[in-house]
C-alpha cells in the first residue's frame, strides 16, 4: 500500500524541478491532479491485487478520465466520461502543444495547450515510476524515467536548476528508496517467524524491525544530497567549447551549458506594463546625445511571430578579441560617425545573456566571454551575465543623405529570409501598395510606409491590445489601429517586405532620460522598432510609434527617417512632430550627433577607452579558500559561543537581601551545571569522554590517578565533583562557591597531558560540537519517521473494516 503512495509522491517531487519553464502555475495543479489520480489508481491495484500488467491500464483509465474532466468536460458525458468529441478536442491540444513549445522558449505561457501536455507527460511519468517500483520491484530502476523528467529542464534552461528544487526532487527519490527498503525487510522478518503469540492472534504481529535500517538509508542519502549541493559550488567551472551556436529555444555548449532566448515579445510588453518603473542601465556618450540600445533582432516572421534565426559565436568573434565584424552592408565609402559610450547596467535587472549595444557595434569592452553574431552584431554569452556589468562601446554610425538612401540598390545583396513572408491576407499587400503609391524608390517607399503610422493613417498608442499572429496583424492595421510599440514595429517591418525591402524587428531600449550628466534607462522605456536595410547603408533604425505622451515616451524619430524638408507638412496635433517632444530635432535622432571623430584610416578604433577593472584570478582564490575556512570554522565557532555562555553563568552576584534564598539557589543550580557540562565537552574534546555509569567522584578519581594531577589540579577536580554530587543527592547542598577557577584549572591539567594534535583538533573540530550536530541531524531524521508511522486508524481498526 506504501509503495504506490511513495512513487507519487517521488514523481510530484522531482516535476517540481519544472517550475522555471512556465510562466504561470497551472501546470503544476494539473500536475498534481494527475499524479493524485495514478496514485489513487495504483493503490487500488495493490488493494485488490490485480495482475502486474493491469494496473498500469488502470492507470492509464485514470489518467485519461483526469484530463478528460479538466480540459474537455464540456465535451463528456457526465463531464467525466470520455466521448468521441472530447477524444478529439484532447488530441487537438495535445498537437497544439507541441506546436506550442516548438514556438516558445522558457518561461513558456501557461495556456491550456502547454499545461495539458505537461499534464499528461507527467502523468506519463508517474505511470512508469508506479510500474517499476510496484510491479516489477525495481525501484532503482524508477530513477530512469525520474531523471528523464529531471533532464527536462537541466537541457532547456541557460541557468543551473535551483537547488531547492533539486533537493526536494532528490529527497523524494531517496524516500522512495527507502520505503521499498522498509517493504522488503519487513517481508523477510514475517517470512521467518514461525511460533504465533498470544500478541500475534490479538493482531499485534511481529514484524521486523527497519529502524536501523530507514536510519541508514536516510544518512546516506542526507549525505549524498548535501555533497551533490556543496561541492559543485567549490569546484572551478570550465572553459566552454569555442564552437558553439544557440537560437530560440536552443541549446551550445558553454559555461552555463545551454543558452535560451526568451520570447522578446512578450517579455517587451510585460515590462511596459510592470507598475515600478525602474531603472534598468544608465550611459554616457561622447557626444551626449541618446541613442537607442538593441538587445534582440528578430528576423524571422512564421504568421505568429518574430523569432530570429540560429546565432553562431566562434573564438575569432569574442569582443576581446578586437573589432566586431564589419556591418552588414555598409559601404566604405559611406559616412559614419564614432560615438564611444560607457553603459552601466543595474544589479537588479533579470537575467540577461544579452548586451543592449548601439547599432553598429564596432568595439565592445566587457568582462567576461562575450562574442558577437556575425549577421546580426548582437553580442551575447553563454555563461555570464548583464546584471552589474560595465562596458564599453564604440559604434560607428552611418550617416546618410537622403540622395544616397535614393540610389541605394534596388536588389540589394542580402539573404532572401529578411523578405519572405508567410501567405499573407490580400487586404494586408493591397494596403501596403496602397500606402506607398507613386513612391520612386525604396527609400521614397519606407519613409512614407512610417508616415503612414505616425500621421496619416490615424493610428493610437495603447497598451491594452494583444496578439501578434495574422488575425491581430490584420485586425490593427485594417480596423482598430490601436497598439503598442510591438504592434507598430511588426506591422512596418511586414509592409516593408511585402513591397520588396528587407526587414526585421529590433528590440532593446529608447534613449531614455537626461539626469544631471547620465542619461538613465527605464523599464517603461522597453521598446520595439523595425530596422530596414539598404545597400551600401547597412541597417537603418525607422520609428512608426507614436511618441510623447500619447505614446511612446521617449521615442524618437531619426532624421533620416523624415520626408524631405519640401514635402512636410507639419502638424500641431501630431506627437511625433511636436517640438514639446523634440522628436524630430536632429539631437533626438538615434544617428543624430553634434560631436563626431571619424575612425582612423584603418578603420579600427585606437582612442582612449578606460579599461574595465577585473578582480585578479589570485584575489578570486583567496576569496574561495576564505570561504571554505569560514565553513570549516563553523565547529569551532559554535563551541566558543557555547563556552562564553557558559563561562558568564560560572560567576554570580545577589542584588539585596530579598533576593538572597530563592536567586541564589537558582543561580547556584545553572553555575554547578554549567560547569559540569563544560568539564564534560573538555573530555570529549580531549578523547577522555566520561563513560555513563561514572559518578562524579568516580570520574575525579579516575582523571587525578590517571594523569597524575597536581595537588592544585586534584583538588579542583575534586571541588567540581563535589559540588555536583551535593546538588543532586544532598538535601542540604550547603554552601558552594564559583566554579570558574577550578574548571579554568582543570582545563589547563588535562590539556596539558593530551597531544598537540590532540590540541589542534579540539580548537578547530571539537568533537563534542560535532556529536551535538549529530544529534540534531538524527532528531530531524527522527522527525521523517514520525511522519512515517502517522496513521489515521489503527491496525485493528482497519482489519475490522
Amino acid at each position: 500500500m506504501r509503495l504506490p503512495i511513495w512513487s507519487g509522491v517521488a514523481t510530484l517531487a522531482v516535476s517540481l524541478t519544472l517550475y522555471p519553464l512556465f510562466a504561470g502555475g497551472a501546470w503544476l495543479w494539473g500536475s498534481l491532479g494527475a499524479v493524485l489520480a495514478v496514485t489513487v489508481a495504483g493503490v487500488v491495484s495493490s488493494r485488490l491485487t490485480l495482475p502486474g500488467w493491469a494496473a498500469p491500464v488502470l492507470g492509464l483509465v485514470a489518467l485519461g478520465v483526469y484530463l478528460t474532466a479538466v480540459y474537455t468536460g464540456e465535451k463528456a458525458w457526465a463531464l467525466l466520461v470520455p466521448t468521441k468529441e472530447s477524444a478529439g478536442a484532447l488530441l487537438d491540444l495535445l498537437v497544439t502543444g507541441f506546436a506550442d513549445i516548438q514556438r516558445f522558449a522558457a518561461p513558456v505561457p501557461d495556456d491550456p495547450p502547454i499545461a495539458m501536455l505537461t499534464t499528461a507527460g507527467v502523468g506519463l511519468i508517474a505511470i512508469v515510476v508506479d510500474l517499476f517500483v510496484t510491479r516489477l520491484r525495481r525501484a532503482a530502476l524508477a530513477g530512469l524515467p525520474l531523471l528523464a523528467l529531471f533532464t527536462v529542464p537541466a537541457a532547456v534552461l541557460p541557468d543551473p536548476i535551483g537547488w531547492p528544487a533539486f533537493i526536494l526532487g532528490a529527497l523524494g527519490f531517496t524516500s522512495l528508496l527507502i520505503a521499498d527498503g522498509r517493504e522488503r525487510v519487513g517481508h523477510w522478518g514475517r517470512a521467518v517467524l514461525v511460533r504465533r503469540s498470544r500478541a500475534a492472534e490479538s493482531g499485534n504481529q511481529e514484524t521486523a524491525d527497519t529502524r536501523g535500517l530507514r536510519l541508514s538509508g536516510k544518512r546516506i542519502g542526507f549525505t549524498a544530497i548535501a555533497l551533490a549541493v556543496v561541492l559543485p559550488a567549490l569546484l572551478p567551472t570550465l572553459e566552454p567549447d569555442p564552437l558553439f551556436g544557440f537560437g530560440v529555444g536552443g541549446s551550445g555548449k558553454g559555461k552555463g551549458g545551454t543558452i535560451s532566448v526568451p520570447d522578446p515579445v512578450a517579455n517587451l510588453r510585460g515590462r511596459l506594463q510592470l507598475p515600478e518603473n525602474t531603472a534598468v542601465l544608465s550611459y554616457t556618450s561622447s557626444d551626449d546625445a541618446p541613442r537607442y540600445l538593441r538587445i534582440y533582432a528578430l528576423d524571422v516572421f512564421d504568421g505568429e511571430r518574430w523569432t530570429m534565426t540560429k546565432m553562431k559565436g566562434r573564438p575569432e568573434n569574442r569582443v576581446d578579441q578586437g573589432p566586431l565584424p564589419p556591418p552588414p552592408g555598409l559601404a566604405p565609402s559611406t559616412k559614419t560617425s564614432r560615438v564611444e559610450t560607457d553603459i552601466q547596467i543595474s544589479d537588479d535587472v533579470d537575467p540577461l545573456e544579452f548586451l543592449p549595444l548601439p547599432y553598429p557595434p564596432q568595439l565592445v569592452r566587457a568582462e567576461g566571454d562575450w562574442r558577437a553574431d556575425v549577421d546580426s552584431l548582437m553580442v551575447f554569452s553563454s555563461g555570464d551575465l548583464a546584471s552589474g556589468l560595465q562596458y564599453q562601446v564604440v559604434s560607428t554610425e552611418p550617416e546618410p543623405t537622403a540622395d544616397q538612401l535614393d540610389a541605394s540598390s534596388e536588389r540589394p545583396e542580402i539573404d532572401p529570409r529578411y523578405v519572405q513572408l508567410p501567405e499573407l491576407p490580400t487586404r494586408i499587400r493591397e494596403l501596403a501598395t496602397e500606402v506607398v503609391a507613386d513612391s520612386p524608390t525604396k527609400y521614397e517607399a519606407a519613409v512614407k510606409l512610417q508616415q503612414f503610422f505616425t500621421r496619416t493613417g490615424g493610428f493610437t498608442y495603447s497598451l491594452e491590445t494583444q496578439g501578434h499572429d495574422t488575425e491581430a496583424l490584420t485586425d490593427f492595421l485594417i480596423q482598430s489601429r490601436t497598439g503598442y510599440c510591438e504592434q507598430f514595429a511588426s506591422a512596418m517591418a511586414v509592409l516593408a517586405r511585402s513591397i520588396g525591402i528587407p526587414a526585421r524587428v529590433a528590440i532593446g531600449y529608447t534613449g531614455g532620460t537626461k539626469i544631471e550628466s547620465r542619461w538613465e534607462v527605464r523599464t517603461h522605456d522597453s521598446h520595439a522598432w523595425p530596422e530596414l536595410y539598404f545597400e551600401g547603408v547597412g541597417w537603418l533604425a525607422f520609428e512608426p510609434t507614436p511618441a510623447g505622451s500619447a505614446g511612446q515616451g521617449t521615442a524618437r524619430v531619426p532624421d533620416y527617417s523624415l520626408p524631405r524638408p519640401a514635402e512636410t507638412t507639419p502638424s500641431t496635433d501630431d506627437p511625433s512632430t511636436s517640438p514639446t517632444t523634440g522628436s524630430d530635432t536632429p539631437s533626438g535622432a538615434p544617428n543624430s550627433r553634434d560631436r563626431l571623430r571619424e575612425l582612423d584610416p584603418e578603420g579600427v578604433y585606437s582612442g582612449p577607452i578606460t579599461p574595465v577593472e577585473s578582480t585578479p584570478l589570485w584575489v578570486k582564490i583567496g576569496l574561495g579558500v576564505a570561504a571554505l575556512l569560514v565553513l570549516l570554522l563553523i565547529p569551532a565557532m559554535v563551541r566558543l559561543v557555547i563556552r562564553n555562555r557558559r563561562v558568564r553563568a560560572l560567576t554570580w552576584k545577589i542584588s539585596g537581601p530579598s533576593d538572597e534564598v530563592t536567586a541564589r539557589a537558582e543561580k547556584v543550580d545553572r553555575s554547578v551545571a554549567a560547569a559540569w557540562a563544560e568539564l564534560d565537552d573538555v573530555l570529549c574534546d580531549y578523547g577522555m569522554a566520561r563513560a555513563p555509569s561514572e559518578t562524579p567522584r568516580a570520574l575525579a578519581r579516575r582523571l587525578t590517578q590517571q594523569h597524575e594531577f597536581d595537588a592544585e589540579a586534584a583538588g579542583a577536580i575534586t571541588a567540581i565533583a563535589s559540588a555536583v554530587e551535593r546538588l543532586l543527592f544532598a538535601r542540604d547542598p550547603g554552601s558552594i562557591t564559583p566554579l570558574k577557577r577550578e574548571l579554568r584549572i582543570v582545563r589547563r591539567a588535562l590539556a596539558a597531558t593530551a597531544s598537540r594534535g590532540r590540541r589542534i583538533r579540539a580548537t578547530l573540530l571539537p568533537p563534542s560540537t560535532l556529536l551535538r550536530m549529530r544529534g540534531v541531524g538524527e532528531r530531524v531524521l527522527d522527525g521523517f519517521d514520525r511522519l512515517e508511522n502517522i496513521r489515521l486508524w489503527s491496525r485493528a481498526a482497519r482489519r475490522n473494516a
